[in-house]
């Protein structure tokens, strides 16, 4: 029977070992690829201090999938008059889990929190894959935004 709960501090080592397994399929990295201590130390660093909640799926002591919600706050508009926003992501189950609603029960769990925390929005990427149960939850595509990226 799968456990699900929110990741406390002393869940740091599983919530990394699930979110670099997550960056190594999505990426299509080698199982082995090492990602630079840098890298590490600011994931870590985030998960411990960051506005975020991330929800575990266990089976016994092993993390069968994981899931992360970061908020943050902007002015406050008209269409979202508390300025406050989240952002879903790094949402993963171990490929012998999937199909078996898993990462609807994180991601369930996780915009829950959002409304009570007075969240006027959620936004999130999508890969291919994972469209479809987003659909599901209520998400729509978007074609609000224009995006800048640092070179």
């Amino acid at each position: 029977m799968i456990e699900y709960r929110i990741a406390e501090k002393e869940d740091i080592e599983l919530v990394m070992s699930s979110r670099m397994e997550m960056l190594r399929v999505v990426n299509s990295l080698d199982e082995d690829y090492q990602f630079s201590d840098e890298f590490t130390i600011d994931c870590k660093r985030f998960f411990l201090n960051g506005d975020q909640t991330t929800v575990l799926a266990m089976d016994g002591d092993t993390v069968v999938g994981c899931a992360s919600i970061c908020y943050f706050a902007l002015m406050p508009t008209f269409s979202h008059p508390a300025g406050k926003r989240a952002y879903l992501m790094n949402v993963y189950t171990k490929d012998s889990y999937r199909r078996m609603g898993i990462a609807k029960k994180m991601v369930s769990m996780l915009i829950e929190e959002a409304w009570a925390r007075e969240t006027t929005e959620i936004s999130l990427d999508a890969t291919e894959s994972g469209r479809i149960l987003y659909q599901r939850l209520g998400f729509v595509d978007s074609d609000e935004c224009m995006v800048l990226v640092r070179e």
